[in-house]
C-alpha cells in the first residue's frame, strides 16, 4: 500500500494520525545496533514523529488553515499547504512564504527538513515536466501525488566521503549505482548522505548535489524516488538526542531536543528495487549535472530554507534577550550593541524572503521563481551569519549559560532547591525556576549536542562553500549583472585620463595646483 492511500479522505492532505499510521511499514531503521520495531512509539523518535504529526493537523484546524492550505491544481476538488502547488505569480509566492513561516513557527524554527522543504522539488515537477525528457510523465505523476497529500520527501544527493583520492569507478561499491536493468525498473545499490529526518519521512529523493563529481560512467547518473520501506533500503541512525534527553533529564532540561530532532542517517541502498514510473533521470550525464540550475529546485527550496531561519532567529534574538534580563547586562552598553546586530541579521533574513518574492519572475508553464540575487545572499551569508550570532551569545551570556544546576530533579531535593532559590536567582525579581528554565532553553539552543548539531547544520546547508560561493559570481556573470558592475567603472576611469577631467562640467586644477606652479 502506498502511504497516501492512508488517508480517509482523497480530497485532503494528512491529518497527524494517518501521518503516524504511515510510518508503520516495516522499514528497516537501526539505531545502537539494533533494529527499530516501530519509529512512531520509539523512544528515539517517538516525540519528533508527534511533533511533525502537529504540523499536518494544523493544515485542517481552521486556526491556521488559511493561511496553511489553498485548492490544487490537480483537478481533485481538494486544497494542500500552499507551497505543494506551484505559484502563478509573486503575490503567491508571498503567500507561499507566510504558510511555510506558519509551520516552522510550530517547531520555533528548529526542525528544517518538514514536508514543505521537499515540496519545493514537488513544485517544479509539475512547472518543469519537460526537463526529464522521457520521464516528463513521471514528473507530472509525482506532481499530482506529492501536492494531493502532502507527501513528505527527504532526500540524499551527497556521495559519501569515501576514498577521494580514488577516481569515481574505483569506488562503484560506495556510491550508488545501476546494478540491473529490467522491462519493470532497475535494481540499485550504494549509499549516500546526509538523509536528514529520512527515517520519519514516506520517500526518498535520490539524486547529484550542485557539485558532485561523475566520473564518465553512467551508471552513477541517475534520479529517482524510493518509499523508505522499500525491500533493502536501510538507514543507519546518529545517535539519538532524543533518547539522551529522555534518559537523562527531562523537557525542563531539554525542551528541544526532546521532541525536534531531525536524526541524520546514512542512506543505504542493497540492491534496491526501483520501478520505472519513480525514476526521473537514467544515464544522463548531461541531465544530471543540469538539474540543479535548470530542474528549478535550486532556485525554490531557499525561499523555504531562508523563511524557516527568519523563524528560528525570532526565538533565538528572543530568548537571548530574555537571557540576558536574567543575567541583568541587558541594558549595559556592549551588550545592547551587540543584541542590536543580532536583530540586524534577524532583519536581513526577513527582508530577504520579502526579496525573493518580490523580485520574482516568470518561469515555465506560468510558474514564478524567487529572485535569484536574494536567493544567492541567503546562501552564502549564513554559514557566517550563524556563526556570529552564536559568538554573540557566548559572550554576552557568557558563564550564565553554564552556571545551572544538573536538572529538574535538583527542585524536587529541598535542601538544593532551598540554596537554588538564592543562588540562582535572576535579576529584576526573576525567580530561581524562571532563570534557570530560561537558560536551559538557551543551552540546549546553543550548547548542547542539539545545539551544536544546529550550528554544523546552518554552517552547512547550502552545500559545498567554494560552490556557492562560485554559483553566485557564475549568476553574476551570465544575467550581465557583473558586466554591468564592470561598466560602472569604466565609466568612471572615462570620466578623466592621465591630463585631467574629460567631461565638460568639471573643471581641470591648473590655476589651483600647487605644484604646477613650483615647477613653473
Amino acid at each position: 500500500m502506498r502511504p497516501e492511500d492512508l488517508r480517509a479522505d482523497k480530497k485532503r492532505p494528512f491529518t497527524g494520525q494517518e501521518y503516524i499510521a504511515s510510518l508503520r511499514d516495516n522499514r528497516e531503521v537501526y539505531i545502537y545496533g539494533d533494529r527499530v520495531k516501530d519509529v512512531t512509539t520509539h523512544p528515539a523518535f517517538r516525540n519528533t514523529v508527534a511533533s511533525i504529526a502537529s504540523l499536518y493537523d494544523a493544515l485542517h484546524d481552521p486556526a491556521t488553515k488559511d493561511t496553511l492550505c489553498w485548492d490544487t491544481d490537480t483537478g481533485s476538488g481538494g486544497y494542500t499547504h500552499k507551497f505543494f502547488r506551484y505559484a502563478r505569480s509573486a503575490d503567491e509566492l508571498r503567500q507561499q512564504r507566510d504558510a511555510i513561516a506558519e509551520w516552522a513557527k510550530l517547531s520555533y524554527g528548529w526542525m528544517g527538513r518538514t514536508a514543505d522543504y521537499k515540496a519545493a522539488f514537488g513544485d517544479v515537477l509539475g512547472a518543469n515536466p519537460e526537463f526529464y525528457g522521457q520521464f516528463e510523465q513521471n514528473a507530472r505523476d509525482w506532481y499530482k501525488r506529492i501536492q494531493e497529500s502532502c507527501l513528505y520527501l527527504n532526500h540524499a544527493i551527497v556521495n559519501p566521503p569515501i576514498d577521494r583520492s580514488k577516481p569515481v569507478d574505483q569506488v562503484k561499491d560506495v556510491f550508488i549505482s545501476v546494478k540491473k536493468e529490467t522491462n519493470e525498473g532497475i535494481y540499485v545499490s550504494g549509499a549516500k548522505v546526509v538523509a536528514t529526518n529520512s527515517a520519519l519521512t514516506h520517500y526518498n529523493f535520490v539524486g547529484q548535489g550542485s557539485a558532485q563529481l561523475l566520473g564518465d560512467n553512467t551508471d552513477f547518473a541517475l534520479m529517482f524516488l524510493a518509499p523508505m520501506n522499500a525491500k533493502g533500503m536501510k538507514l543507519i541512525c546518529r545517535p539519538s538526542y532524543e533518547l539522551v534527553a529522555g534518559m537523562t533529564g527531562s523537557p525542563f532540561d531539554y525542551p528541544l531536543s526532546s521532541r525536534f530532532d531531525e536524526n541524520d542517517a546514512i542512506l543505504i541502498l542493497d540492491n534496491v528495487f526501483v520501478p520505472w514510473e519513480n525514476v526521473f533521470i537514467y544515464r544522463d550525464f548531461e541531465r544530471c549535472k543540469r538539474w540543479f540550475g535548470e530542474g528549478g529546485f535550486g532556485r525554490l527550496f531557499p525561499m523555504q530554507a531562508c523563511t524557516r531561519l527568519a523563524v528560528k532567529l525570532d526565538f533565538i534574538t528572543g530568548l537571548l534577550v530574555k537571557a540576558l534580563e536574567c543575567t541583568g547586562t541587558l541594558e549595559f552598553r556592549g551588550v545592547s550593541a551587540q543584541v542590536g546586530e543580532v536583530v540586524a541579521w534577524r532583519n536581513m533574513y526577513w527582508a530577504l524572503t520579502d526579496a525573493m518574492w518580490a523580485t520574482a519572475t516568470p518561469w515555465k508553464s506560468g510558474a514564478y521563481l524567487p529572485g535569484s540575487e536574494p536567493m544567492h545572499v541567503y546562501r552564502n551569508l549564513t554559514s557566517s551569519a550563524y556563526l556570529a550570532i552564536k559568538k554573540i551569545i557566548e559572550q554576552t551570556v557568557a558563564s550564565g549559560l553554564i552556571y545551572l544546576p544538573s536538572g529538574v530533579r535538583d527542585f524536587q531535593n529541598p535542601e538544593l532547591d532551598k540554596y537554588l532559590s538564592v543562588y540562582c536567582r535572576g535579576s529584576e525579581g526573576i525567580g530561581h525556576r524562571e532563570r534557570i528554565k530560561i537558560l536551559k532553553l538557551l543551552w540546549d539552543s546553543i550548547g548542547s549536542e542539539f545545539g551544536g548539531r544546529h550550528e554544523l547544520y546552518e554552517i552547512n546547508y547550502a552545500g559545498n562553500q567554494d560552490e556557492v560561493r562560485l554559483q553566485c559570481l557564475g549568476h553574476a556573470r551570465a544575467t550581465g549583472s557583473l558586466k554591468k558592475m564592470t561598466d560602472l567603472v569604466e565609466k568612471c576611469m572615462s570620466d578623466y585620463d592621465e591630463n585631467g577631467w574629460t567631461v565638460s562640467h568639471l573643471h581641470n586644477p591648473d590655476d589651483i595646483n600647487v605644484l604646477d606652479k613650483i615647477r613653473q
